[in-house]
């Protein structure tokens, strides 16, 4: 779990470091986001090492290349909070005998946590969805093997990933913004030129 919670850390750590301008995660992700990293409080030393798990060099110059890099990224998030969300306690019935009742603390809190990365997995499959519907896996780029490797199941690559999220999510929106310009602007240079051409 402490490599999954790492691993969103570091996803919100890189795409601050990357500045994206153009789209702002929304602030209720970004308070559930803060939510769950104080639910599974990993320690701050863990989570700011050094080792970001999606280091900002990974990502390539080139836009259509960074965007597909960007959407194996969402994939490998995906099935982190898949796994967080597994690794959390179902609250069962109570049976005859049992102590546990619907009233107890960490069911409650694991509910909340759950509710939490079911939003933010929400969040994710949009992004997904709308933004990235283009993108094949197969022409992911040598980077994205290095998300094959990451430990979910490690708390802190958790506690990193989730914290790292909201500048990864950013990141995203924003280059989907990015490629869609700059197909608009290829278009009116076609249109433009041909016009040019005709009248010549």
């Amino acid at each position: 779990m402490v490599a999954i919670v790492r691993a969103v850390v570091c996803l919100s750590l890189w795409l601050a470091v990357c500045q994206v301008r153009g789209f702002t995660i929304p602030a209720e992700m970004n308070r559930t986001i803060q939510s769950i990293l104080d639910h599974y409080n990993v320690r701050t030393r863990l989570i700011f090492d050094g080792k970001p798990v999606i280091p900002k060099e990974m990502m390539p110059e080139h836009l259509e290349a960074k965007k597909t890099v960007m959407g194996g990224v969402l994939n490998m998030y995906e099935k982190l909070i898949n796994q967080m969300l597994k690794g959390l306690s179902t609250p069962s019935p109570p049976t005859t005998g049992s102590t546990e009742t619907a009233s107890d603390p960490q069911v409650e809190s694991n509910g909340e946590v759950r509710k939490e990365l079911n939003y933010i997995l929400s969040k994710i499959k949009d992004l997904k969805k709308y933004r990235y519907k283009d993108q094949e896996p197969e022409k992911v780029l040598e980077g994205l093997h290095r998300l094959k490797h990451i430990q979910m199941n490690d708390s802190v690559v958790q506690s990193k990933a989730l914290w790292e999220l909201s500048d990864i999510y950013e990141e995203a929106s924003s280059l989907s913004n990015s490629t869609r310009k700059e197909k608009q602007r290829r278009r009116r240079q076609a249109r433009k030129a041909n016009r040019n051409h005709l009248r010549g």
